[in-house]
């Protein structure tokens, strides 16, 4: 499956690391927080280098569908209630810096950048829109209660924000790579704080950023027991009606759209990652089932990080590493996150204070419903008996996905093809030959 952006641009290519090299910030990760954090560096003057182990943005970043939106899904009404007014105002506050930052570079160039309006729109509970827009108004936030929707499906009305972004994100990371000093094909197999070691080099660095998705450093922070990864679906429609904007539902598992060009997105599917419930069929079904007429031109995957409390980690990797940073947990909103991760790690790295740092610090409680549901999917992975099928990332038992073809890890996320080689992170290398037994 291959998203419409890897179809559409042909991205920059870099060479192997071949030589052992210094930097000021060593950036692990090719995705679009990568990238950005590279180039806001070396805006800023300071000598940087980005490893990537495949090539860049050939992992979640080209298949995601590209929305940019302070309006995530209802999370504001949470928020207030949990964290109060200060931090949901910092929240919202944070995401419209990271939009406007997006559109000051986006405009520049040619990567389809255009303003909509965004919809979070609900099939049967108004009284959820309703809610959340009081929550927004509490905050000071323009919203607006859509009543009738350009969508195929039927709805009772939609929060309406005005003023978001969609573009291709391709075009974009590919501009903004140029002259940044990027190594492709370059795995990370070995890590301190200050070093890593690759298969032809290594690099030394004063301070490190680990922007690889799921951060693969498992001795700290607690990043396998504080993330959970999704797993949801894209196909791209030709021949159908085209609704303006973007659309999203309150309720997890629901659908979202946006179109480009003749082209009209629809996302959903979303399952935990490894569990038996896999949505892939079902999901296309659902589309067959809205918009019979569509002419399927792509389909694709995509997989998203989950955070304890619906807010990213990014700062220091953990307490104890003062120059370890990381940027993950977006929540499915992945290109927004990016730029906020660049936002906050590069005044970080700076030994600069930035007023967000705190809301997003990953030393922030851990004691949230959904750290027990974490554990208990670890634990029920890791001691399972079985003598094959184990991920090579910390051990878990590995289910068979029949619809995808692949091996997934419920722990933590991982998915391995069926020869047994690594799809998708935190694993970083491949499992036994038995797999094949199935």
């Amino acid at each position: 499956m291959e998203s419409i952006w890897t179809k559409t641009v042909k991205m920059p290519q870099f060479p192997k690391l071949e030589s052992d090299i210094r930097t000021q910030v060593l950036i692990i990760g090719g995705g679009m927080t990568g990238i950005l954090c590279a180039y806001y560096l070396k805006q800023a003057g300071i000598h940087c280098c980005l490893l990537e182990q495949g090539r860049i943005c050939g992992g979640v970043t080209c298949d995601t569908t590209a929305k940019i939106t302070s309006q995530q899904g209802v999370i504001y009404e949470k928020l207030l209630k949990k964290e109060g007014l200060e931090k949901a105002a910092l929240f919202l506050k944070a995401n419209e810096q990271a939009k406007r930052q997006y559109k000051e570079l986006g405009w520049k160039i040619d990567c389809h950048m255009k303003e909509v309006d965004a919809y979070v729109y609900a099939k049967q509970d108004r009284e959820i829109l309703e809610s959340e827009i009081k929550a927004l108004r509490t905050i000071g936030y323009a919203a607006e209660f859509q009543e009738n929707l350009q969508l195929p499906i039927q709805t009772v009305g939609a929060i309406k924000v005005r003023h978001q972004l969609q573009f291709h994100p391709l075009e974009f990371a590919a501009e903004m790579v140029r002259g940044l000093e990027i190594y492709e094909n370059t795995p990370v197999r070995e890590m301190t704080e200050y070093f890593a070691l690759t298969p032809k080099g290594s690099v030394a660095a004063e301070k490190v950023i680990v922007a690889t998705h799921f951060p693969f450093i498992n001795t700290r922070g607690g990043y396998y027991m504080k993330l959970y990864q999704e797993r949801a679906y894209v196909v791209a429609l030709k021949r159908v009606p085209q609704p303006e904007g973007i659309y999203m539902d309150a309720v997890s598992g629901g659908l979202s759209f946006r179109n480009v060009e003749d082209l009209l997105l629809i996302g959903g599917g979303s399952h935990r990652v490894g569990s038996a419930d896999c949505r892939l069929e079902d999901f296309q079904k659902e589309v067959k089932e809205i918009l019979p007429q569509g002419e399927i031109v792509a389909q694709w995957g995509a997989q998203d990080c989950m955070s304890l409390d619906g807010l990213p980690y990014i700062g220091n990797y953990s307490s104890a590493t003062p120059d370890l940073f990381v940027g993950t947990g977006y929540n499915k909103w992945g290109m927004t996150g990016a730029m906020l991760a660049a936002m906050v790690l590069t005044d970080l790295v700076q030994e600069q204070e930035n007023e967000y740092a705190k809301l997003f610090s990953p030393a922030r409680s851990m004691l949230k419903s959904q750290l027990v549901k974490n554990m208990f999917s670890a634990a029920a992975g890791i001691l399972r008996p079985t003598t094959k099928h184990r991920c090579s990332h910390m051990g878990c038992v590995l289910q068979w996905n029949g619809q995808e073809k692949t091996w997934e890890c419920s722990c933590h996320g991982s998915r391995f093809d069926e020869e047994g080689r690594v799809l998708d992170n935190p694993a970083m290398y491949e499992i036994g030959k038995d797999t094949k037994e199935k």
